[in-house]
């Protein structure tokens, strides 16, 4: 039986800001002022939300497909006591949404979770079913403690699971105490329904060996300029359990304190944005609670990058691909990972616009989220800066067919399968300035352009790229 209505949220973008400590004050009328505490309740659910008010659930966006109808208290069935949240996860034809997912929110003050080493719960499946997200720490606010644990197996009967708190003396005030998503991707489509139960924060003493990790564990080396800025991602951290089994959740980059060899050259903030402030080489390294991440990004700065040419073309005539000066038509992957390819890509921030900088590249990508229909287009442009002589960049404009899909030859690491292409290359570029290119859709994609889905690129090693889009006169 469901008692429970959910509210939602209606934007899902993470807000990254600074949250400062509440102080409280007047101790014996006196001017001192002491840190002021939070609640350390470790529950949240057992049979009833614990110091949650009974809205505490709010939903993902419907307006981008969450279900806000599939949540509410079982009264039927429970791990112990007499029930259980109960959350029903719907089809993908489902006319309320086709995924379901939401935060457990406290709504007062937050709590001081310092002491506790991890957040646990029971749950169990319908079917045995994969859960896409489950973790803590998002408030639809700041976010800024946010940790993830991704793709759990349900079974039909009741299981632990764990999630361990990267660096618990972070949790002083929080308010976001339970997240999760969850669709039918492990399930051909098929709803099934999801019961959790004895959600709770615990210090179980038995988790151990941690290893951070920045940046995938991979040691970078970045090109950058004054004043651009590159975000630090790929963020984790892993942890042995009692089970034996280790758990890598995703943590938020305020959990990891970051250190630059040379903040004249490039300073790294709480959040794990790198601002580079001027010439020269920086390493970028971090910790967490004294333990060094795997992974590092090397910052070598020339000085200020010039600004790109600002495209004037009317938005009626374009549709594009990567441009601050239009709305993209589709999201794309800047860095697909091909067999054998030997490419850093990173989108960077330099005269408040968006680049694209490639380094140590033989061959990469940009894979289009969703393939573009350019039947009525002629042009593809791009700019391309390089710093160094002899630079020559390959692009491989592709038609990828009715399926939207490019396959990767498993021998060669290189995508194949489309249906048609088209191939371009520079020549030698100018060096440090920015060379413009008005690449016809020509060749083997002339009659073939209504399924766009990537451009390959090839050459290099190291460039820069901006104002990517298709376009007729």
């Amino acid at each position: 039986m469901k008692n429970r209505k959910p509210t939602y949220f209606k934007d899902l973008s993470l807000i990254f800001l600074i949250l400062g400590l509440i102080v409280s004050c007047e101790r014996d009328l006196s001017e001192d002022s002491v840190v002021a505490t939070f609640p350390n309740t470790g529950e949240v659910f057992t049979d009833n939300p614990i110091n949650l008010t009974d809205e505490f659930f709010i939903s993902f966006d419907p307006a981008q497909g969450a279900n806000t109808e599939g949540f509410g208290i079982d009264n039927n069935v429970a791990y112990a006591g007499t029930s259980s949240i109960r959350i029903d996860v719907p089809a993908p034809n489902d006319p309320n949404g086709s995924y379901i997912g939401g935060i457990f929110k406290d709504r007062s003050g937050g709590r001081n979770l310092t002491g506790y080493d991890a957040l646990t719960f029971w749950a169990k499946g319908s079917l045995t079913a994969t859960v896409g997200l489950v973790g803590f720490g998002t408030d639809f606010v700041d976010d800024k403690y946010a940790v993830g644990l991704e793709n759990i197996q349900l079974s039909t009967d009741w299981r632990k699971y764990t999630i361990p708190i990267p660096n618990a003396s972070r949790l002083l005030q929080e308010k976001g105490m339970f997240i999760f998503s969850a669709g039918t991707q492990s399930t051909n489509g098929l709803g099934y329904t999801l019961w959790i139960d004895e959600l709770k924060f615990e210090t179980l003493g038995t988790i151990a060996q941690p290893l951070p990790v920045i940046l995938d564990g991979e040691d970078l080396v970045q090109q950058s300029f004054t004043g651009s800025s590159i975000r630090i991602s790929g963020l984790t951290q892993t942890f042995n359990i009692a089970s034996g089994e280790n758990v890598t959740v995703q943590a938020a980059p305020s959990y990891f304190d970051f250190v630059s060899s040379d903040t004249s050259v490039a300073a790294v903030n709480e959040l794990g944005i790198v601002s580079v402030v001027g010439s020269g080489t920086a390493f970028i390294t971090a910790t967490i609670s004294s333990v060094l991440a795997s992974g590092s990004l090397e910052v070598t700065s020339t000085g200020a990058l010039p600004a790109a040419p600002i495209p004037t073309l009317p938005s009626s005539n374009v549709t594009s691909i990567f441009c601050d000066e239009y709305t993209n038509a589709t999201s794309s992957n800047f860095e697909p990972g091909f067999g054998g390819s030997t490419t850093q890509a990173a989108v960077v921030t330099a005269n408040n616009d968006s680049v694209l900088i490639y380094s140590n590249n033989n061959f990469t990508g940009i894979i289009f989220d969703n393939t573009v229909d350019a039947s009525a287009l002629s042009f593809m442009h791009v700019d391309v800066y390089a710093q160094q002589a002899g630079v020559q960049v390959e692009f491989q404009i592709r038609d990828i067919g009715a399926n939207g899909v490019i396959n990767t030859n498993i021998f060669t690491g290189q995508p194949e399968g489309d249906d048609a292409d088209y191939r371009f290359t520079t020549g030698n570029l100018t060096v440090n300035g920015w060379n413009s290119f008005d690449i016809p859709l020509t060749g083997g994609i002339l009659n073939q352009k209504n399924n766009l889905g990537a451009i390959i690129l090839a050459g290099g090693p190291n460039f820069i790229l901006d104002n990517i889009y298709f376009y007729t006169p």
